[in-house]
Order: structure tokens, then sequence, then C-alpha cells
């Protein structure tokens, strides 16, 4: 600690990249400061630093992390609390440019795995951001000292220096996080692909904003969906359990169908405490499907849903640079299947209409020889019959559904109502199905193509712009379509992942699903730092299907 005050006062006003001597490791009272990485200027990404605390010094008790998901809860709690430190004991911006920050990676309202925090047997260790102050191009040493000696052990101390705080905070998060988990695991013994507990609160603060609306409507589950079932800490909960099968979602405009859509969409992750969303459960192999006009496809089979194309163009192993509504979408369902997906969520607002729906009157006007497409209508039974494949459809404008639905609920003023013996009535039979192609039995592809080698490019070869666009070397791959990506952590973690897929397994022999599983389970196993050559916190787990949403959207051939 001496040596760091030593070091600062004599390289005081001196030009900035005299700061790379800070570069090391120093011992404070209660924790080690270990300096990673030093900026090159004030206006750069921020200087990395790590603490390590021991195990003596934090307090924790071991069963707090002494399975996976308690850690990552954990995990979660201690990054969340040095954010809160940071707020409340850092003054910010003192110099030019970053000058000043400081940061660490967290979480918005769902609970991820990250590497910004880190327990295990011996120590706990927190990464973060650390913006060395500057005047232009001079060190303001000062100012360093004063975030060293002074904001950061306040940080430290409040945050993550438990033998002297209350725990009873941290467990009731760590169990709130491990009962939604477990509900997650007990839906297909309860034969369902979600569950929405009574009084969770849906509706977000605003578009932008993922915090609960604060005078939102709790939800009520319908009495012929209701279901009741005991968790490990919260007890008994009661709530609407949807089951396998195809749902509808219908109701008026603004009366909450998508607000549940999105809800479950977010349900394969866990949610903080006060979310609202905390027992909303989804299979964790659940994927929202919607159209993505002008996205990339490479050799999927989309001739169960779209034959020979104009031109006598073949769709059983189909690519394009530039798909359309229906290619794109009939695209992203296959995709999911080989992801070994259980269930599709599909919002018909977001969706391509002639993939959806073809009436009557359409199908007198162009006879099915002229018509490529085969609707999803005519699709989603045989997906749940033959593959198991069950569906949670939002839609407001086409009744041919209601005839296909084994459950239909209909959102009023945010409620729930089961409305399915009605809807049944209405329906009458089933439309006519198309006869066209099966789907496959198994629909692993061997995609070498799709993750190919990084150009010679400085170490900002991955880089992410927006959360969800990824710089890949000299592509750019656009996941904004990808809407259960929730984190910019999550979106780097899979451009390292497909770095590390072509290093390591340039071949990839058993195909890319398997391959991508392999190095999943891999991270899964050892941690997000696998994937780094460098030591930073600012990493997220992905799911497979994202990773493989990914791989899938390269654009340029090896």
């Amino acid at each position: 600690m001496e040596n760091l005050r030593s070091l600062l006062h004599s390289i005081d006003d001196k030009g900035y990249k005299a700061y790379k001597q800070l570069q090391g490791t120093y011992h404070f009272n209660l924790f080690q400061l270990t300096i990673d990485h030093v900026q090159g200027d004030p206006f750069a990404q921020p200087s990395r630093i790590s603490v390590q605390i021991s195990k003596e010094q934090h307090g924790i008790p071991p069963l707090f992390w002494d399975q996976r998901i308690r850690q990552t809860a954990l995990e979660d709690f201690l990054g969340r609390a040095v954010h809160a430190a940071i707020k409340k004991h850092v003054k910010g911006r003192r110099g030019t440019g970053r000058s000043g920050e400081m940061e660490i990676a967290v979480n918005g309202q769902q609970v991820l795995r990250r590497n910004a925090v880190l327990l295990d047997d011996d120590q706990l260790e927190a990464r973060l951001l650390f913006a060395l102050p500057g005047s232009g191009r001079s060190i303001l040493a000062g100012e360093a000292a004063e975030m060293f000696f002074n904001e950061l052990p306040q940080v430290v101390e409040s945050s993550l220096i438990w033998t002297r705080n209350s725990l009873a905070g941290m467990q009731q998060h760590i169990e709130q996080i491990e009962d939604q988990n477990i509900l997650r695991s007990q839906l297909k013994q309860l034969k369902g692909v979600a569950f929405v507990a009574d009084g969770s609160v849906l509706p977000r603060y605003s578009g932008v904003d993922d915090r609960p609306l604060r005078d939102g409507l709790p939800f009520k589950a319908p009495k012929e969906l209701e279901c009741h079932l005991t968790l490990p800490h919260q007890g008994p909960v009661s709530g609407m359990l949807i089951p396998e099968g195809i749902t509808l979602i219908v109701g008026g405009g603004f009366h909450g169908k998508s607000t549940l859509l999105q809800a479950l969409e977010r349900g394969i992750y866990n949610h903080i405490p006060g979310d609202g969303r905390e027992l909303v459960a989804t299979c964790a192999e659940a994927v929202k499907i919607r159209a993505e006009d002008h996205r990339t496809i490479n050799q999927v089979d989309i001739s169960p849903f779209i034959s020979t194309l104009p031109g006598n163009r073949a769709t059983n192993s189909f690519s394009t640079a530039n798909a359309s509504g229906s290619t794109s979408q009939a695209a992203n369902i296959i995709e999911a299947l080989e992801c070994n997906c259980q269930c599709l969520l599909i919002d018909e607002d977001t969706s391509a209409t002639n993939f959806m729906i073809r009436d009557q009157r359409m199908r007198k006007l162009v006879p099915d020889s002229q018509e490529p497409i085969t609707p999803l209508l005519f699709r989603v039974r045989e997906l749940y019959e033959k593959k198991g494949i069950s569906s949670i459809i939002v839609t407001g404008g086409s009744g041919d559904y209601l005839a296909v639905a084994d459950r239909v609920i209909m959102m009023d003023n945010y409620q729930p109502f089961d409305v399915t013996t009605k809807a049944h009535q209405l329906a009458g039979s089933k439309p006519a199905a198309e006869t066209r192609i099966p789907f496959q039995k198994d629909h692993q592809r061997r995609l070498n193509l799709a993750i190919k080698p990084l150009p010679r490019q400085r170490e900002a070869k991955i880089q992410v712009r927006e959360q969800r666009l990824l710089e890949y070397g000299r592509e750019r791959i656009d996941l904004s379509q990808v809407e259960q990506l929730v984190d910019r952590g999550q979106t780097e973690a899979i451009g390292r992942i497909l770095s590390w897929c072509h290093q390591h397994h340039p071949e990839q022999k058993s195909g890319l699903q398997a391959t991508l599983r392999q190095i999943l389970e891999q991270v899964e196993q050892q941690g997000l730092d696998l994937l780094l050559p460098w030591k930073a916190g600012h990493l997220a787990l992905p799911r497979l299907y994202e990773i493989a949403a990914a791989a899938n959207r390269l654009r340029n051939k090896p």
C-alpha cells in the first residue's frame, strides 16, 4: 500500500503513460489490490483492477455458495452491492475524459453467471474498471490517491466485508433465486411449459426501462389454469400453469397480451427480488421466434415451411444474405429445433403474415400449387404431436388458430381468463392441412463455414458496439432481433466462444451444435475466464441458442 503511495507521488504531473508503472499487486489492510491493466490515456477504456479478500476477511458462510445456483446468486448479490457502494462513495469524474470513474459489470433485472465477482474456497475476488485521473495528458496523482486510499477501501468494506454486516439480505437474495431455479425445473414434471405466480407484476416501467411498473396490476391466475406448488424457501405458491401443447394468448389491443409474452420470454432467466417477475418461470429451452428481414441464413433446411422457390431454387439447404420475413422466420424455427427448443414463443405483431396464416379465400384465389409457403397454422400441431414442441402464440387478428389450440387465454385489462371452451365452439373444424415435406428426424447440420478464423488484428478484434451488435473480426453480426439476449456481456462472450470454437475445434467434425455444446460445457465447468487471454470482469454466460444464432448469422464464407 505504501509502495503504491510512493509510486503515485513520484509520477505526479508526468505524462499519462507513466501510470504504467503502477501495474502489480499491493497489500491493503483488509484486501489485496491488483492493478491488472493500465489504460493508455484518459479517453481510453478504463484500467482494470481486481480486489482479493481472504475467506477470513469476507466472512461469508460456505453454505451460501455450496451449489452452482447459490454461488451464482451470491456473486450477483455482491456485484450489485459493489455497484451500490460505488454510487455512494465514489466522486466520479475528476479530470479529462473518463478520469475518476469506477465501475463493475452488473446484471439488469436478470441474474446471470458473470466473471465480475468470483468466489471460491480460498478467496473472494471483485473486478472493476478504474479510470486513472489525468488533466489532458498529465497525471493527477493526488486524485488517484484519493480513489485508491479513500474511495476504494470504503467501497470494499461496505460491500464485500461481511464479518460485521447482516447476512439476512444476502440469504434472502440467494434463497429467492434458488426457488426460481427449482420452480423452472419442476415444469416438466407438472407437464407445463411456463408458470406465472399470483401477485406477479408483469408490466415494465417503459420500453427502455426493465424495472416493474410502479402501479402495475398484480397477476391473478384464472381458476381453470390455477396451480398450487411448494417451494423450499417460500413455501406454498399459487399461479397460472401454461400446459404443454398449443396455447393462444388473445384479447384487445393494449390489454397485456405482449406484456405476458415478454414476461415469458424473460422467464428463462432468474430475476432479482422485487422485480415483479421473480416467480415467472419458462422452460429453459423456450425460444422467441420472429420475422427478421435481411438476416443472413446459411444452409438451413426450410423445406417444411417453404418448398421450391421461383427459378427452381431448392430450400432444403437454403442460404441467403438478405432473407425475407417468411424465409427468416422459417429459418429461425428450424435453428431453434436444432438447439433442442421445447417451446416456441411467437407474437403475430413481429411475425410475417404470410408465414403465420393463409385463409380459405386466399387459398381459392392462389392455388396451393402456386404458393411455396406452408403457414405455421398447418404445422403447429404436427410440431407438438410428432416432435413434442409446444407453442405459445399471441394473436389478435386471426381466428383460424383457435381451431388448432389446446388452450386459449384472453387478456382483459392485464388479467387472464380461460376462454378455451368458447373459442373451440366458435372455431368449428380444424383448417385443412396442406401436404408438404415432413420435418426431418434429425436437424443437426454440419456448418463448418459458420465459424471461421478471425483476421490478424489488434486486441479489439471482438467488440460489442451495442447490446446486440457484435463485431467479429471484420464482420458485424446483428443480433438485435435475438430478443432473449439481455446483456452486453453475453454478446461479447458469444464472440469469444466463436473464436474459441475456431481455434480449438477448427474442423467441427461433429457439427456446429455439438461443437458449441462442448465448448459451453467447458465454460460452465471452468468459468468465463476460459475465453479471455487476460483478466477482466465483463462477460456473462449466454445460452446455446444465442451462440448458435450468432454463428448462423455470419455473412461471409471462409
